[in-house]
């Protein structure tokens, strides 16, 4: 049995969706790529790959969210997840979109299980929340966004809200703090009460990222990775983030860049570290001197 899962890639990061497409394999995952920047070229591709361009989308909505954010790659990547889902529902009766970051290390398919249940699956950031401490992080839930637009899970119950999110993003997707806006991925927070049967995971395993350590620390026992003690890893978001914490000398963190060299064979590892962003850094000591001085 195969199972349908999509993301969104440029042909640059292609072999981060070829990664990704591996780590499906074994469960019986089939990967839908839809390429947005009209590259065909890719050599070799994992047998469990399909392509799709965006001349083979169709449908009013699609065609205004490509032509609004068309010189704007990152705004339109994710402003299609939704339309790509609704493309991939008119021939299957369930589809989970996942960032091309994003890394499966156990079995997935309960996650199918629970899509024959409802119609919406999304997975909690789980920032930390302590109002006591780090309150930066407790306030990142509510500028961020509850849920990470990086796994959305979705059956034809689901295709209203698609249809909505789509025109959300339409409307705008950006960082606007002022606005109550983050991209595509704040507008996800009104999912459980546009469709109520929507359900947030709890199962800990599933996008595990550095942003969420405290809340769900990893525990390596016999040569694999737990959730709290309790919970397998299922699927690891290898964010810029999540790889900057994790450092080149976790175990996560070298399966994920050897998995990478295989469709990528001069990948070189300080291309995975990020730099230390001026930007982001600049904004959290705003935040500080400003939560100083309001007391």
């Amino acid at each position: 049995m195969s199972y349908t899962f999509c993301t969104i890639s440029s042909f640059s990061h292609l072999y981060k969706s070829f990664a990704l497409a591996d780590s499906l394999a074994p469960w019986g995952g089939h990967l839908n790529i839809l390429l947005v920047d009209g590259k065909t070229d890719v050599g070799q591709v994992p047998k469990n790959v399909s392509f799709f361009t965006l001349d083979q989308l169709d449908g009013e909505l699609t065609k205004k969210i490509i032509e609004k954010y068309k010189k704007e790659s990152d705004k339109l990547r994710w402003s299609l997840k939704s339309v790509f889902l609704l493309f991939l529902l008119e021939k299957n009766e369930q589809a989970i979109y996942v960032d091309n970051d994003i890394h499966f290390f156990g079995d997935f398919r309960f996650l199918f299980e629970e899509l024959a249940k409802h119609p919406i699956l999304l997975t909690a950031h789980n920032y930390p929340r302590d109002p006591e401490k780090n309150q930066n992080w407790l306030e990142a839930n509510f500028r961020v966004g509850l849920y990470n637009a990086g796994f959305v899970a979705c059956n034809q119950k689901a295709k209203p809200s698609l249809i909505w999110w789509a025109k959300a993003c339409l409307y705008r997707c950006e960082k606007n703090y002022w606005r109550g806006l983050f991209d595509d991925q704040k507008y996800l927070d009104l999912f459980p009460v546009i469709e109520p049967q929507t359900k947030v995971l709890t199962h800990l395993g599933c996008n595990v990222a550095e942003w969420n350590s405290e809340l769900c620390y990893k525990t390596e026992i016999e040569g694999k990775f737990f959730i709290n003690q309790k919970y397998p890893l299922i699927f690891y978001h290898f964010n810029f983030y999540s790889l900057k914490i994790l450092g080149r000398n976790h175990p996560l963190f070298s399966s994920y860049f050897e998995a990478l060299k295989e469709h990528k064979k001069d990948l070189q590892i300080n291309n995975l570290i990020p730099k230390e962003n001026k930007l982001d850094y600049l904004k959290l000591r705003i935040w500080k001197i400003l939560n100083w001085w309001n007391g």
